[in-house]
C-alpha cells in the first residue's frame, strides 16, 4: 500500500469516525426535541461527510482499502456516537418495576435510598399473589444503581426503562 492510499484510508476512516459521532448525536438530539442544537450538528456532519465521500468516490486503483476505511469509520463512528451521547445528553428515564410478590420493605428501602416512587397494587397471574408496580422517573446516570437497588431486594423483580421525553411537576427524588 503507497503512502498516499494510506494517508487517504486513515483521512476517511477518521473523517467517518466524526461524522457518524455527529450522526448518532444529532439523532438523539432530535428525539430529545433539541432541534436547533441538531440543526448545527447535522450541518458539521454533511460538511465532513461531503469531504469524505467526495475522496472515496475520487478514489483510483485499489479502491478495496478506501472501502474497508469507510465501512470501518462508519462502525466505529456509530460506537463513539453512542458513548458520546449516553455521557453528554442527560435526561431522565421512567422505570417501572413490577415485583414478583407485594413487598412494603422494598418499598420502603427504595423510598430510604432517596428516590420519589408511586406504586400501584397490580395483579399478578393466576399462578401469582398481589404485586407491586413502583414507578420512578431519574436521572438517566441512575439507571444502573437504581436497578441494582431493586435486584437485591427481588431478584425476580420485572424492569421496564423508558426514555421520559419530558415530564411537568412532581419529585424526581435522588439528583
Amino acid at each position: 500500500m503507497t503512502t498516499a492510499l494510506l494517508f487517504s484510508c486513515l483521512k476517511i476512516f477518521i473523517c467517518r469516525i466524526i461524522d457518524m459521532s455527529l450522526a448518532t448525536v444529532r439523532t438523539v438530539l432530535n428525539v430529545k426535541e433539541k432541534s436547533a442544537i441538531a440543526a448545527l450538528v447535522g450541518f458539521c456532519e454533511a460538511f465532513i461527510y461531503y469531504i469524505v465521500v467526495k475522496d472515496a468516490l475520487t478514489a483510483t486503483g485499489n479502491v478495496l482499502p478506501i472501502a474497508i476505511a469507510y465501512g470501518a469509520g462508519f462502525a466505529m463512528g456509530t460506537y463513539v456516537g453512542g458513548i458520546i451521547s449516553s455521557k453528554l445528553i442527560g435526561g431522565n428515564v421512567v422505570i417501572r418495576t413490577i415485583t414478583t410478590f407485594r413487598d412494603d420493605v422494598m418499598v420502603k428501602s427504595i423510598r430510604e435510598q432517596g428516590y420519589a416512587i408511586t406504586v400501584f397494587k397490580v395483579e399478578g397471574s393466576e399462578f401469582g399473589q398481589e404485586k407491586y408496580m413502583i414507578l420512578a422517573n431519574i436521572d438517566k446516570k441512575l439507571i444502573k444503581e437504581y436497578e441494582s437497588s431493586i435486584k437485591q431486594l427481588d431478584p425476580n423483580a420485572f424492569i421496564i426503562v423508558e426514555d421520559a421525553k419530558s415530564y411537568v411537576g412532581g419529585y424526581s427524588g435522588k439528583k
